[in-house]
Order: structure tokens, then sequence, then C-alpha cells
């Protein structure tokens, strides 16, 4: 298993895990994003050394593979000029640079597929960090909601069994022996009042048996 696909792993194995645990998800979500970057240089790193195997081995067989060109052409030129032995001789380093340039052509071929492997791992890698990166606010808007939620719970649970609602009862008890005390003293003292509508009552009715007796008198003879 590559280097690459170990980190994928871990990305998706240990996200949820990372957040169960987290006190606060969007500090600890920004941290896991930024553990990712630093894996995502390291591997462009691995790449970058990979494509210069690459590269080395490419240039090995083109110039190799021109050597064996030249050595052909060489022998040849040897031989219309009467030169047998030159041109045995340039035919075996011919030979000799052929089988470099073989083996040359299949480490390119190899490094060639590693570094295309490579590259498309760290696209994958990218292309995860990416999507957590836009995931990243919506959980922690998710993390609020339900944080809030609990406390809401929280406080729902112990609603009314706390100090202040014990208050308002102790307050509402007090309000009631108020008005009980203030509805005593009003019976106590209420007599006053009655007395003296009482009195002018009287004092009207006498005004009206006066009133009474003059209209009798203008009636008799």
């Amino acid at each position: 298993m590559s280097l690459f696909k170990r980190i994928n792993d871990n990305i998706r194995a240990n996200l949820n895990a990372l957040l169960d645990k987290a006190e606060d998800p969007a500090k600890l979500l920004n941290q896991y994003l930024m553990d990712m970057e630093d894996d995502i240089v390291d591997a462009e790193s691995a790449v970058a050394r990979q494509l210069v195997v690459v590269h080395k081995f490419k240039s090995q067989y083109e110039e190799t593979s021109e050597l064996v060109a030249k050595r052909e052409a060489q022998a040849m030129e040897a031989l219309q000029q009467d030169r047998e032995d030159l041109a045995r001789r340039a035919l075996e380093d011919k030979l000799l640079h052929k089988s470099k340039a073989e083996d040359y052509k299949v480490q390119y071929e190899k490094s060639y597929a590693t570094a295309e492997m490579l590259k498309s791992q760290l696209r994958e890698m990218k292309d995860e960090y990416e999507r957590l990166k836009a995931k990243r606010d919506t959980l922690v808007a998710r993390a609020q909601a339900a944080r809030a939620q609990r406390d809401i719970s929280s406080a729902a649970g112990s609603f009314g069994k706390d100090n202040s609602r014990r208050g308002f009862e102790r307050m509402e008890e007090k309000v009631i022996q108020m008005e009980a005390e203030a509805a005593v003293a009003t019976e106590i003292t209420g007599s006053s009042p009655a007395l003296d509508v009482e009195l002018a009552a009287l004092g009207a009715s006498a005004d009206v048996e006066r009133e009474l007796a003059e209209l009798k008198k203008k009636l008799k003879p």
C-alpha cells in the first residue's frame, strides 16, 4: 500500500472519531486541513523526485539510442573505406550501448508508470482535501446546532427546579400575603366612611320631612 493510499484511508477512518472528541470542531477541522496540506506538500515533493528519475532514464535512453545509431553509421563508413577492423570495433560498441539503451528504456517505462500512479494519487488527495474543505463549514454549523440543542435541552430539564423559579414562587406568596393584609386593614378601618354616609343620609331625610310639612300646611284651608 502506498503512502498516498494510507493517508486517504486515515482521512476517511479518523474524521468522525476526531470530531467526536473535539470540544471545538472548527479549530480541529482547521488543524486537520492544515495537516492534510502538509501531507499534500510531501506528496508533491515525492512526485517531483520521481519525475526527476523519469527524466534521467529518458535522457539516458535517448543518448544511448543516438550513440547506437551513430556507431552503426560509423561502422558502415569504415567498411566503405575498407576498414573492417574499425567497423568491427564500432559494431561492438554499438551492441554494448544497445544493451544499455534497452535497459534504460525499461527503467524509463517503469519510472514513468510509477510517476503517473503517484500523480493520480496526488490528484485524489487534492480532491479529497477540497471536498473536506468545502464540507468544513457544514460540519461546524452542524456541531454548533447540536451544541445549542444540547444546551437548551439541559436548561429545559432543570427549568422550574432552580433558584430563579423558587424565588418567583416566594415572591408570589409574599404578594398574596400583602394583599390579604391590605384587605384586613381595609375591613378594620372601613367603618368610618360608612358612618359618614349613613349620617349624611339622615340629614337628607330631615330635609325631605321639612319640605313635606311645608306642603301639608299649604294644603290646609
